[in-house]
């Protein structure tokens, strides 16, 4: 049977009046009126994390009307009441009209949704999570009372009990419900769960980081990179946390991983971007040493590729700026070349100072955490790091000289090699990236970078991977 071209059309008109962009919210509060009300969401944190997106006021009945136009990203959204303490959140997709009733004395069980099963479904799972939240402050009571270690074992059942029955509710409804936006809140939260048993290598030895493979190698299997509205949910950064702060632990697999991820988001507008800004942030303030060479891969790959197109052009030129700072000084790479003078005022070469490993320290006498940690560090020094053939080149920052010497004196540090450069002919803070003091390198005989941004409890430990690496 054929569709006449003007039936054709007048269905295609009406198909385009009811898909409509924006929301309309109607909320009636029983217990409050003639007052502001905001709409909240989340943006890739948890609470208390939140940004406000529209407001209204409710009239003298306690009603209030949320309205807009414009496409908006779905995800768990929120009314705030107007002294921003009291809240519920539901779910929001775009399009949406939908209508909720509550008293915000009586949260989260007061909260009715009228023309909206999937804020009903929302509710009935945040009663769940209620059950189970007092069910399980009931076993840890139980815990902190039990006195025998059967007693302990038969809760510690109770509580994994109590949390695959969490997971299960979760699974029943992403079977049921396909792809709407709670499945996808579910999917989202999944975490793997190792197989049981002893896994073995192939050379038939007991396989000790299978677990661990395992669960890094299935971390992102429910997430959905392309659903955009999981910006609008706390899962995002306590996800990208965890992984790269805790399963992730050198920078090239960071580099190989981010790609990963960044390579899977493309397209999802939100996602991409807080990725992308997440991870730039994170590699310059991660405790993993070395996670600089992620940023400098992200600007190179990114950032100078057009794909942070929200920064102002001053706003990028700061992140290929900064990248350009840190790309000379990277681990792995030689370190740069410095030149100035001893206490002698003789002339002095990094690379003509031979030594095993050379501890490289930019300090000033006059910085507080160098007169605390120089002389930690010589104590350090004397103990165990000369006996393994280390050396200390220790740049001198300031420009007072007499400063120095008594610097020196004082602290009994005659036996590093001391270096000065009055005039900052050496360009020393653009090849080594030297924004505070004291800062610490570890090069090895051959004047590559092995430990960078130390400190005096991790020297140790910088050395001894260096001395794995190099025996691998």
């Amino acid at each position: 049977m054929r569709l006449t071209i003007g039936l054709l059309l007048a269905l295609l008109y009406s198909l385009q009046l009811t898909a409509k962009d924006g929301y309309k919210i109607t909320i009636k509060l029983t217990d409050r009126k003639d007052s502001m009300l905001y709409l909240a969401h989340y943006y890739g944190k948890p609470f208390p994390t939140i940004y406000k997106s529209d407001s209204t006021r409710m009239d003298k009945n306690g009603v209030a009307v949320f309205t807009n136009s414009e496409k908006t990203t779905g995800g768990i959204y929120m009314i705030l009441s107007h002294d921003l303490k009291s809240y519920f959140e539901f779910l929001l997709n775009n399009g949406d009209d939908l209508t909720a009733t509550a008293a915000m004395d009586d949260l989260p069980k007061s909260v009715a949704f009228k023309g909206s099963p999937l804020n009903n479904d929302f509710k009935a799972y945040q009663e769940f999570l209620v059950n189970f939240s007092k069910e399980q402050q009931g076993y840890q009571s139980a815990l902190a009372k039990a006195t025998t270690k059967a007693d302990s074992a038969t809760i510690h059942k109770q509580i994994t009990k109590a949390g695959e029955e969490l997971k299960e509710y979760r699974r029943k409804y992403v079977a049921s419900h396909g792809g709407n936006l709670l499945a996808s809140i579910f999917n989202a939260l999944e975490l793997p769960e190792i197989p049981e048993g002893v896994h073995h290598t192939e050379d038939g030895k007991v396989d000790s980081n299978y677990g661990y493979r395992y669960y890094k190698a299935h971390y992102w299997d429910g997430f959905n990179f392309q659903d955009d509205r999981l910006i609008h949910t706390p899962i995002l950064q306590s996800r990208l946390d965890e992984y790269f702060n805790r399963l992730v632990y050198n920078p090239d697999t960071a580099i190989e991983n981010a790609d990963m991820i960044l390579s899977k988001m493309r397209g999802s507008e939100h996602l991409f971007r807080y990725t992308l800004n997440w991870l730039s942030t994170n590699a310059q303030t991660s405790k993993i040493m070395g996670m600089d060479k992620l940023f400098v891969h992200l600007v190179g790959n990114y950032y100078m590729k057009g794909d942070a197109s929200w920064l102002s052009d001053e706003d990028l030129a700061k992140y290929i700026d900064r990248a350009k700072k840190i790309a000379p000084n990277l681990i792995d790479n030689p370190a740069p070349e410095l030149q100035a003078v001893d206490v002698e005022l003789n002339p002095k070469s990094l690379y003509d100072y031979n030594a095993k490993y050379t501890l490289l320290i930019f300090y000033s006498p006059d910085c507080g955490h160098c007169i605390k940690e120089i002389p930690q560090i010589d104590s350090l020094y004397r103990a165990e790091l000369k006996a393994k053939g280390m050396r200390v080149w220790a740049f001198n920052v300031d420009k007072e000289e007499l400063k120095w010497r008594e610097f020196i004196k004082k602290h009994k540090l005659e036996e590093w090699q001391h270096i000065w450069d009055p005039k900052n002919a050496s360009k020393y803070w653009a090849k080594y990236d030297v924004q505070t003091t004291p800062s610490i390198y570890l090069l090895d005989e051959e004047k590559i970078i092995k430990g960078k941004k130390l400190d005096v409890s991790t020297i140790a430990k910088a050395l001894e991977i260096a001395e794995l690496k190099k025996k691998k």
